[in-house]
């Protein structure tokens, strides 16, 4: 009994420590430029690929909320379209599209590819801003296993991360070079000339197609990194602990 007793004191020491060292890493202050994220229940069942994963997600969503809104001001017949009175309004519903995966209910039955396609058509007559910007979103999420956050018991496919990180350069110049039949852009987006250069989408759509091949090769590396870190321990008879 003394001995379950003692076992007990240390396992509330251990968990007391845990604690402790939580709380203080919740308490300590935020790097100056660097947008972090509040403690979570389930940032206990995140390695640290999983963190990754699921920061650079949280950051490409944010990405497309700031595309919608900077195509929603360029093109603002597009919002009224779909019968919005607002910008506000358009882009509130959009944001919560966009961090779902949610397409236009008028392309239901379609994903991904197949949206952005319809989207970029000269022909679709619906509110092509959002149905671009959230195909955009139902592919990066289809590429990550239909999941937004990520742990240990999830599996990411490195290759589908990295065929979607080509799909926004795809998309990126399509919005750029698409054109109406009276030669006329689909989409208003970057501006060049008369001493005019505004190049915000093209640097939104870089740090998109940056995060996705980091976390793909992150995520390949990790993988590949399990099997050499098992041989390795064959190699040099590494005991593995017991305690």
């Amino acid at each position: 009994m003394a001995m379950a007793g003692a076992g007990c004191r240390a396992v509330r020491g251990v968990l007391g420590a845990v604690l402790a060292l939580l709380l203080s890493a919740c308490a300590a202050p935020p790097v100056e430029g660097l947008q972090g994220e509040s403690f979570s229940a389930d940032q206990l069942t995140q390695s640290d690929i999983n963190r990754v994963q699921t920061l650079a997600m949280r950051d490409n969503l944010d990405s497309l909320v700031r595309l919608l809104e900077k195509l929603y001001r360029r093109n603002p017949g597009e919002w009224r379209k779909a019968g919005f009175t607002d910008l506000k309004s358009a882009l509130s519903q959009g944001d919560a599209r966009i961090r779902t995966g949610e397409v236009p209910k008028e392309l239901d039955g379609l994903r991904d590819i197949e949206v952005l396609s319809v989207a970029m058509d000269p022909r679709y007559p619906g509110d092509r801003a959002a149905a671009f910007v959230l195909g955009l979103s139902n592919m990066i999420i289809a590429a990550h296993g239909g999941r937004t956050r990520f742990h240990v018991t999830d599996s990411v496919d490195a290759r589908h991360v990295f065929n979607a990180a080509r799909n926004v350069e795809i998309a990126a110049w399509m919005l750029a070079s698409r054109r109406d039949a009276q030669g006329r852009p689909l989409l208003l987006s970057n501006e060049l000339g008369d001493g005019v250069a505004n190049l915000s989408f093209e640097r939104e759509f870089g740090r998109m197609i940056a995060r996705l091949d980091l976390v793909a090769e992150l995520q390949d590396e990790s993988v590949r990194r399990i099997g050499i870190n098992y041989l390795q321990g064959l190699l040099f008879f590494n005991f593995l602990p017991v305690r």
